[in-house]
Order: C-alpha cells, then structure tokens, then sequence
C-alpha cells in the first residue's frame, strides 16, 4: 500500500493514520507512485480523475458508475485501451458468492427477479442520481446472472413532488428469460432478495447471506461459512482481490470499463422512456 489521497486533507489524515500509510498532498504525486489506483469519490468526480490516472499509466478500480454520462464513459474506455491500463468498474455483487453459485450453477432459466428496498431513504438527491447510484447494482447483477442482452419491455418510475426517487419498477426479457427488477426508497425495510425459477428448482437468496432453495427432493437452506466476513459475503473482498490479480497477472478484469457500462445504458433506456412501454 503506497499511501492515499483526498481533497480533505484533515480526514484524510484520520484514515492513513488508522492503517499507518502515508498521505499525499496531490493526486499527481500519488499517481507517480503507484501501478494500480482505486477511485472512491463523488460520481461527478470520475471522469476527470480517472483520465488523470490513466493519462499517468495507472490502472484504475472505481465505484460504480463509471462516470455520470455515457459519453465520458466511453472517451475513458477508449483512453485506457490506447494506454493499454485496466479500467475496473466495481459491481461488488458480481463476486458476492451466493450470486456466483447461482450464476454458475443453475441453467434453464426461465424468470429471475431481483428487489432492493430501502426503510426510509427518499432523496436527497434527484431520481437519475439514485437510479444511476443504487438501482445500477439490481440491473447490472440480473443482467450479469441472465448471460445475455437483455431488452427493456416496459417500467414505470415513481418521483416524488421534489423529483426525487420513490418506487422503480421494470421489465427485460434475454433470450427466453424474463427479468423483473424493483427498488422503494421507502419500504419499511432494508431488503435484497433474489429469485430465480429455473427447471425443475426454485432459488431464493435474501441480503447475500440467506440460500432458500426447493425442488421435488425437498427443502434447503444455506447460510454463509462462520468465516466468512460481510466483505466476503457481499463481494467486497473477492471484487478487490480480483483486480490487484488482474494487474499482477497482466490479465484483463471481469467488469471492464465497457463491460460496466452495460447496466448503465441499460438505466439511462430507463430513465428516456419513463412509464412508456419499449418496442
């Protein structure tokens, strides 16, 4: 660990000195320093910071989304292909092992639903940024686990009187498998549950900690190993592991930047048709 940086130098300092690294005064100087870089600031922030890195030769891991318009998405895309550095965009769910197995694991598919609730979490921010924030993970991962383009069917998005996010609701269809995708701002409850119906077995996981699985054999339940930390169930761990191997073994990451911009084309279709039907 080289050291970190932030425009808050003050709480910048309490961190560095909770784990004993050095701080940097300038993004520039800790960019000369290093060979890898993970970016965790304001969206609006992205693009400017991670051309200066890749401009500088570093690989980059960033949150999710990669940037806050598909344009900007798409000149660093191409800037970290002609730099030949990788660009990671962090979907932590994609490693969160519960997901894995059921990506893995189960086929013929025919309905996956995934909903991600909120107790009470209306604004304060407009419904795009909640939508390209929060939502982004429910379609990124149901569009991963369905292996295939998917085609938005129709949706309706609720905003409230201040234009802020109340209830999302959507339907897709990829290949012969219907996906079904919905977030409420103010639920009463802080949930995620997945539910796969496949041939011959039902699927249900709940908060990436919960396995509920029925077919004609019989009931099972599964619950994660007493080891494993909350990083580690919600793919945390394995996304940051994955990208320090990837630049190890000079081999390219599993979400890249364009591979991380599916989900993202997929919101900004959503939010351009709100509560129209899509041909």
């Amino acid at each position: 660990m080289v050291g970190a940086f932030s425009p808050n130098q003050s709480k910048a300092k309490l961190v560095c000195d909770s784990y004993r690294m050095p701080l940097f005064s300038s993004i520039n100087a800790l960019a000369h320093q290093c060979d890898a870089i993970f970016v965790h600031s304001a969206t609006k922030s992205h693009f400017e910071v991670i051309k200066l890195l890749l401009e500088a030769d570093v690989h980059v891991y960033v949150d999710k989304p990669l940037t806050e318009l598909i344009e900007q998405s798409e000149q660093l895309i191409q800037l970290a292909a002609r730099r030949q550095k990788m660009l990671m965009v962090g979907f932590n769910r994609r490693f969160s092992p519960f997901y894995l197995a059921i990506k893995q694991d189960i086929k013929n598919i025919a309905s996956i639903r995934m909903d991600k609730h909120r107790m009470d979490s209306v604004g304060p921010n407009d419904f795009r940024f909640t939508l390209l924030d929060d939502y982004l993970h429910v379609i990124d991962t149901i569009m991963w686990i369905a292996q295939s383009n998917a085609k938005l069917i129709s949706g309706s998005i609720h905003k409230t009187n201040t234009d802020e996010l109340f209830y999302a609701e959507h339907h897709m269809q990829a290949g012969q498998c219907w996906l079904t995708t919905s977030m409420h701002r103010k639920a009463g409850s802080q949930q995620e549950q997945l539910v796969v119906i496949a041939e011959d077995s039902i699927y249900q996981i709940t908060n990436m900690n919960h396995w509920w699985s029925e077919n004609a054999v019989g009931i099972s339940e599964k619950k994660p190993a007493n080891w494993d930390s909350i990083l580690v169930q919600r793919g945390f761990d394995g996304a940051i592991r994955h990208f320090i191997d990837s630049v190890s073994n000079q081999t390219q990451p599993l979400i890249s930047g364009e591979e991380g911009l599916k989900a993202q084309r997929m919101v900004e279709k959503m939010i351009s048709t709100m509560n129209k039907v899509s041909g």
